[in-house]
C-alpha cells in the first residue's frame, strides 16, 4: 500500500539540532512543508555526501517554507558524535532525528528489518501532515537534493492551484495542465 496521500502516523523521537537535543513528533510536520530524509547509518560512506548535499539546499528549502529532517536508526547521541567529529556532518543545521526503536522507519515503511537500518527514503509532507511525494533508493545510490526544490515547488503549486497539474520537468513559471476531456490523447 502506498503512503502517498496518508497522514504521518503519531510518533515521538529524540533529535539533535544545532548543539541541542530536541524532541520531534508528528506535530512538527504540520503547519509547514517538510522533507524527511531517511538514510541507513551514521559514520558511513554515501550518507554524509547526501546529508551535506541536503544542507547545501537547506537555505533554498527554508525560503520555500520547508523544514528538513534527516532520520537514521542511530540515536540522537550518535548524531551528535558524528556532527562533532565529521567536517562534512558538522555543517548540518537541520534536525537529525534518531530512530533506534525503528518507529519512524516502520511508520514510513523504509525499515530493512534484517539489517535494522532504513532504506534511502525521501518524503515530502504538506502542511496538513500528508505525504505528497516519496523517493526510495537502493543503499548504494545517493540522492540529489537539488531535485527536491523543483518537486516541492510543483507540490506547492498544485496545492495552491486546484484543477491544475505539473507536467514532467516542470519548472516554476512554466505552463501547467488543466486535465479535461479536451486534453485526452492530445499530449
Amino acid at each position: 500500500m502506498s503512503l502517498i496521500g496518508t497522514e504521518v502516523k503519531p510518533f515521538k523521537a529524540n533529535a539533535y539540532r544545532n548543539g541541542e537535543f530536541v524532541e520531534v513528533t508528528e506535530a512538527n510536520f504540520k503547519g509547514k512543508w517538510s522533507v524527511v530524509c531517511f538514510y541507513p547509518a551514521d559514520f558511513t560512506f554515501v550518507c554524509p555526501t547526501e546529508l551535506e548535499d541536503l544542507q547545501n539546499q537547506y537555505e533554498t528549502l527554508q525560503k520555500l517554507g520547508v523544514e528538513v529532517y534527516s532520520v537514521s536508526t542511530d540515536s540522537h547521541y550518535t548524531h551528535k558524535a558524528w556532527h562533532d567529529t565529521s567536517e562534512t556532518i558538522g555543517k548540518i543545521t537541520y534536525t537529525m532525528i534518531g530512530d533506534p526503536a525503528h518507529v519512524l522507519s516502520r511508520n514510513f515503511d523504509v525499515l530493512i528489518e534484517e539489517e535494522g537500518v532504513a532504506d534511502r527514503g525521501t518524503f515530502i509532507i504538506d502542511p496538513d501532515g500528508v505525504i505528497q511525494a516519496i523517493e526510495i533508493n537502493a543503499g548504494g545510490i545517493g540522492r540529489d537534493a537539488s531535485t527536491l526544490v523543483d518537486k516541492i515547488k510543483a507540490a506547492q503549486y498544485v496545492r495552491n492551484h486546484p484543477g491544475e497539474v505539473c507536467p514532467a520537468k516542470w519548472r516554476e513559471g512554466e505552463a501547467t495542465l488543466k486535465p479535461s476531456l479536451d486534453l485526452v490523447g492530445k499530449i
